[in-house]
């Protein structure tokens, strides 16, 4: 699988914007590509993704995690152009205007071959789980219910292998030590800690990046 960060505070790509916020593409072997939240502004989201090379009037499903404006933003210019795209949410989050078709998620559930939902944590958030061949793959938001909770939630579906996506204030950087691949995004505020205490596996973050697993 392979999982290209289009959208976060930094970029890696010259020429791709940076900017408060959170999405990325994510593919996987068996099934179409998956974009996970949307960022903050739509017109940043689609000229990163193009530049990336990727078309978002191809995309068959778009994943939100939650329904702050920083991973939601670009979410309704991606649908102007794209009207047949799946849009998973979390049950709490307000139905998108111009989708046309919405799943409103409240439990596990699976999104598309070796791709699921950890269902809503906390009534507010959910991650996507995708199993590797290494292992799931955890891909989150920004990790309101906290990191414990999300991993605890996956365990359904096997072994965490690699955490990525935001983590905000996340300090108990013990709960990574069975982890292969950590790659801290967007909101997180102590990267630094994290990337300390476990060096050999912390990951860099910022659009054009790309983790292939």
């Amino acid at each position: 699988m392979k999982i290209t960060i289009v959208y976060d505070n930094e970029t890696m790509r010259e020429g791709c914007g940076a900017d408060w916020g959170f999405a990325c593409m994510v593919e996987v072997e068996k099934g179409p590509n998956l974009l996970f939240d949307t960022g903050a502004k739509g017109s940043m989201l689609i000229d990163n993704l193009q530049k990336l090379g990727f078309d978002p009037s191809t995309l068959s499903s778009i994943f939100i995690s939650h329904p702050h404006g920083d991973h939601t933003g670009g979410l309704s210019a991606l649908l102007k152009i794209n009207k047949k795209a799946t849009v998973y949410i979390p049950s709490s989050c307000p139905v998108p205007a111009g989708a046309a078709q919405v799943v409103s998620v409240k439990d596990h559930c699976q999104i598309q071959e070796n791709v699921f939902s950890t269902g809503e944590l906390e009534n507010m958030e959910q991650a996507l789980v995708v199993k590797s061949k290494e292992g799931l793959v955890l891909i989150t938001g920004c990790s309101h219910p906290g990191v414990r909770a999300i991993l605890k939630a996956a365990e359904v579906y096997g072994k965490p292998y690699a955490l990525l996506g935001g983590l905000h204030g996340f300090r108990e950087v013990e709960l990574l030590e069975d982890l292969k691949l950590v790659c801290p995004c967007h909101c997180t505020q102590h990267k630094g800690k994290i990337k300390a205490s476990h060096p050999e596996k912390f990951t860099e973050c910022g659009v054009g990046k790309v983790i292939e697993i």
